[in-house]
């Protein structure tokens, strides 16, 4: 079924946009309900647009955004547009403020069409698109002194258009899957495993360590006894394969450009996707 393109409204950290065609070669020919439990940006779920998705993440004020342009996208809009056009002469000084905004708001709990707003502006000028809290939960990613617009407004109202369509759940990944039964396609992209094992970073205050992958591993394992069909991505590190390796499992290694790393020369790496069928 042909349908709209439709472009992610954030970049993000480990978004799969260059990967997407290796993840649509080896998607199942059919299947039931999509789940996504790690959505971050959403390019895997825009890029598929299934009619009957599931789609989650437990960073609040990233399930917030989603949330705010499925049920209010023009006031959204309104919202991003005002950010936009009030952007002083210095920019560094303007999204230093926001950010204190932000995090004001995010401290209160003020889960609302402005946090959204200012949560979209933040991603589109930090540096790049990076989404980093410190130990107290709050966002700590510098200026990238863009003054480009913050949305697009066509896009916007696509994706609204979509998310009307779908479940959007916010919380712990088990419990995403908890409904998913035989014949149903569950696409994992989940925070990665550290190169480095000794360095494992938190994408939100939460975290997902050692143990959240052991936990990942175990359900994927269930999910394949119901019969269900599952997709996996993750750095091809010793850690992965230890939890992935040798029990029937699909494990592709493929090269990719890593865009957040500093170092150029330490951009390129290789992925696994680790398919069950």
């Amino acid at each position: 079924m042909s349908h709209t393109t439709i472009v992610p409204f954030i970049k993000w950290a480990g978004g799969k946009r260059q990967l997407l065609d290796q993840i649509k070669e080896r998607m199942p020919k059919q299947y039931n309900r999509y789940y996504e439990p790690f959505v971050g940006g959403g390019a895997v779920v825009f890029e598929l647009q299934p009619e009957m998705a599931v789609i989650n993440d437990i960073n609040r004020a990233l399930v917030n955004a989603y949330r705010q342009i499925r049920s209010l996208p023009e006031a959204f809009l309104s919202a991003v547009k005002a950010l936009d056009g009030q952007m002083w002469e210095d920019g560094k000084a303007y999204y230093y403020m926001l950010r204190e905004r932000y995090n004001d708001k995010l401290m209160k709990e003020e889960f609302d069409t402005e946090l959204a707003a200012l949560f979209v502006f933040i991603n589109k000028h930090c540096f790049n698109g990076l989404y980093r809290v410190n130990g107290k939960g709050l966002f700590n990613v510098p200026y990238n002194n863009s003054r480009l617009l913050s949305v697009d407004e066509t896009s916007i109202r696509e994706i609204s258009a979509y998310l009307k369509k779908i479940v959007i759940m916010e919380g712990d990944f088990e419990v995403a899957c908890a409904e998913a039964k035989e014949g149903d396609f569950l696409f994992f992209d989940s925070p990665y495993a550290p190169l480095n094992p000794d360095s494992f970073e938190s994408y939100t205050k939460e975290g997902f360590d050692i143990e959240s992958h052991r936990r990942l591993a175990r359900l994927y394992g269930e999910l394949t006894q119901k019969g269900c069909c599952c997709m996996l991505t993750n750095h091809n590190t010793e850690f992965i394969h230890e939890l992935y390796g040798n029990q029937g499992y699909k494990i592709d290694v493929v090269s990719v450009k890593r865009l957040i790393n500093s170092d150029a020369k330490k951009r390129v790496g290789e992925e696994v996707i680790i398919c069950n069928y």
